[in-house]
């Protein structure tokens, strides 16, 4: 039945579990804002909104292309429809073409700039799956695909890349690496098992301590943007909170619990949201 095919597909898509969509969108928007100055185009929004979505629906196709040997034995990922023939692997490589088509076609609503940028994401998506394999820094891969909307961003709402659009890059990069980590955490005893490399395996006994600096260079990092922006008192009210969630991160994986890293891994959603609503509060204070 096509429904059936279209329902796989959906799965293989991670449509049924839009936290990595989200992830993906709050750097997007945090840029869009700040190039905006609050105001940012449109039609801008909402060509980024649906090229996350299809960008992020892309990468996941590729990487469970990637991990069709390895899925199978690793507990939280041996259902998945490659992993269990539901979809093969030359469906799944037309499907990301087709996402990656489609995305490359709403680019084309904007200036010649973000154009030649998207290249790189597209380039950034499809390697990050098979990093796992050579290197230990996956999740830093994962950051710089994730980040890149940031200098798009720039690039479609005010036709250049500015330094501070590279300095909120490198904040996205440091946060998606510890959010991604705990992520790893969940899966690292099924990946020294097999042979899959990730910051949790790396890190070792010093996980909780190393995420927890990075979270705080990502703080000021956010810092020195909004001092560089003159942002005002919401702003930080908003990084405030992200902060207090950062505790709570840190304690929800601070026995090693894979539940509470997932738990945790999930929260960095609302950690973006707290961004996000700093800076829409501190445009909409200053008229």
């Amino acid at each position: 039945m096509w429904t059936e095919r279209l329902r796989q597909y959906a799965l293989l898509m991670r449509l049924d579990r839009p936290i990595g969509s989200l992830l993906l969108l709050w750097p997007a928007l945090w840029a869009l804002w700040l190039a905006g100055e609050g105001h940012p185009r449109v039609l801008v929004v909402v060509v980024f909104v649906l090229g996350v979505v299809l960008m992020r629906s892309a990468g996941c196709v590729i990487n469970d292309y990637a991990d069709r040997h390895v899925d199978p034995h690793v507990a939280r990922t041996r259902f998945r429809p490659i992993a269990t023939g539901k979809v093969g692997t030359r469906e799944a490589l037309l499907l990301f073409v087709v996402l990656c088509l489609t995305a490359f076609a709403l680019v084309l609503l904007m200036n010649t700039l973000t154009i030649l940028m998207s290249f790189g994401g597209v380039v950034l998506a499809a390697v990050y799956p098979f990093t796992k394999r050579h290197t230990h820094l996956p999740q830093v891969v994962l950051g710089m695909a994730f980040g890149w909307a940031v200098p798009m961003a720039f690039a479609a709402q005010t036709g250049t890349v500015p330094p501070l659009a590279w300095l909120l890059f490198i904040a996205t990069v440091l946060w998606a690496t510890a959010y991604d980590t705990m992520y790893a955490m969940v899966d690292r005893p099924d990946d020294l098992r097999i042979g899959v490399k990730s910051t949790a395996i790396l890190f070792g006994e010093a996980d909780r301590h190393l995420i927890a600096l990075i979270q705080a260079l990502f703080f000021v990092v956010m810092v020195m943007i909004g001092r560089q922006l003159q942002l005002g008192p919401f702003y930080y009210a908003g990084l405030v909170v992200a902060m207090a969630l950062a505790v709570y991160q840190m304690i929800l994986i601070w026995r090693r619990d894979p539940a509470g890293c997932f738990k945790a891994f999930l929260n960095n959603n609302w950690l973006g949201a707290a961004v996000f609503c700093g800076i829409v509060a501190h445009y909409l204070m200053a008229g």
